[in-house]
């Protein structure tokens, strides 16, 4: 289906440790507690001076499917649907899916599922999913397997979806590995293996997906199904992060301010937790908030780092080390920096009209 890699995952990934990011309602961790390698954002930053009883531990949704789903086929159905115009795309498929055309079958299956120009039929969708499937198209074998997974449109058959991602990646597909490694790693409908799991997920890794650069990172660091290569763990982060995975890009971060598989620059450890920040994560807006408090790896600002401390707050995330930072910060600053957070991203209108003629900076970019 023409989504993002994150809406294509198993609900047996969790992409970042408690508290580091938002976890997907609905969606349960099922790995072993020893065996959940994402956990390296909840290292914390060793900054002081802090007394020690206070430290705590593009393009259009028709764009995305392109050539390596469909192939080099691009002919009049296709064409149709690259414009958007899915009707038309849905008649002209249709004759060659009635004669097996696989490819035809998986893209009348794709406009069902997402609802393309007509009522989402995910039923309709598994049925022509399942006809492609048979006629070999990993895609369709690979999709297919999500719907199982997920119970949509198909009697929810977590077996069944496993046993379809094997057929899928078998077959090349990158994300069907990707899955299927996370199988190994569950034990439950895949053989429990963290080798078979490493494996899998080097292979989706190594064709640039953002999760599995992630993922397989976390066993690299821990020498899980893998021998332990803090170095070559640390450049799947630095992918992964620069992908715009908001999680890498906070594990990043921190190996970069440790000096963990990578030497210590705080320079750009602040501008990758920046980047993670105006994300939106609470972890990363909280310790870019110290790295301000404190002036290490940027310039110190503690009406900013106030601000950012507002912003982990309102999701749930408060810090005594960062309060005690900020503890000297004057009243009247530290209200300019809560009305700075209540408009946040945006300026509130007196400095918007002081500034009236001053551009916005552009965030700083990360460094390599």
């Amino acid at each position: 289906m023409s989504r993002l890699w994150p809406a294509l995952l198993l609900p047996v990934l969790l992409l970042a440790s408690v508290g580091q990011a938002q976890q997907p309602q609905d969606i349960e961790d099922l790995r072993p507690e020893n065996q959940r390698f994402d956990n390296l954002g909840m290292v914390e930053l060793p900054i002081g001076p802090v007394p020690s009883e206070l430290l705590q531990p593009g393009g259009t949704q028709a764009e995305a499917i392109s050539d390596q789903i469909f192939g080099p086929r691009i002919d009049a159905a296709y064409g149709a649907y690259q414009r958007g115009y899915y009707l038309t795309a849905l008649d002209l498929a249709l004759p060659r899916a009635e004669q097996g055309d696989r490819f035809a079958q998986t893209l009348i299956a794709e406009i069902y599922a997402n609802g393309l120009g007509i009522t989402e039929d995910l039923a309709k969708a598994a049925g022509w999913y399942r006809l492609a499937s048979e006629a070999g198209d990993p895609l369709a074998t690979f999709e297919l397997a999500l719907l199982y997974n997920e119970g949509r449109g198909v009697p929810k058959d977590r077996r069944q979806a496993a046993a379809l991602f094997r057929k899928a990646a078998e077959a090349g597909n990158v994300l069907a590995k990707y899955n299927l490694g996370l199988l190994h790693v569950e034990g439950i409908y895949a053989e429990p293996s963290l080798t078979r799991a490493a494996a899998l997920l080097r292979e989706a890794a190594e064709a640039g997906v953002a999760e599995a650069r992630y993922d397989y990172a976390g066993m690299l660091m821990e020498g899980a199904g893998v021998a332990p290569d803090p170095a070559g763990a640390a450049e799947q982060f630095r992918l992964a992060a620069e992908a715009g995975l908001v999680a890498a890009q906070i594990d990043y971060a921190t190996l970069l301010y440790l000096g963990r598989g990578v030497p210590q620059d705080r320079g750009a450890a602040a501008s990758w937790y920046q980047r993670a920040a105006l994300s939106g994560s609470p972890v990363a807006q909280n310790r870019y908030a110290k790295l301000l408090a404190v002036g290490e790896g940027v310039a110190p600002d503690l009406e900013t780092a106030a601000m950012w401390r507002a912003l982990a707050r309102r999701q749930g995330l408060t810090d005594p080390q960062l309060d005690r930072l900020l503890s000297a910060l004057p009243a009247e600053r530290l209200a300019a920096a809560e009305e700075r957070a209540r408009f946040w991203p945006s300026a509130p209108p007196t400095e918007v009209a002081d500034n009236a003629a001053v551009p916005t900076p552009e965030p700083a970019t990360p460094l390599n």
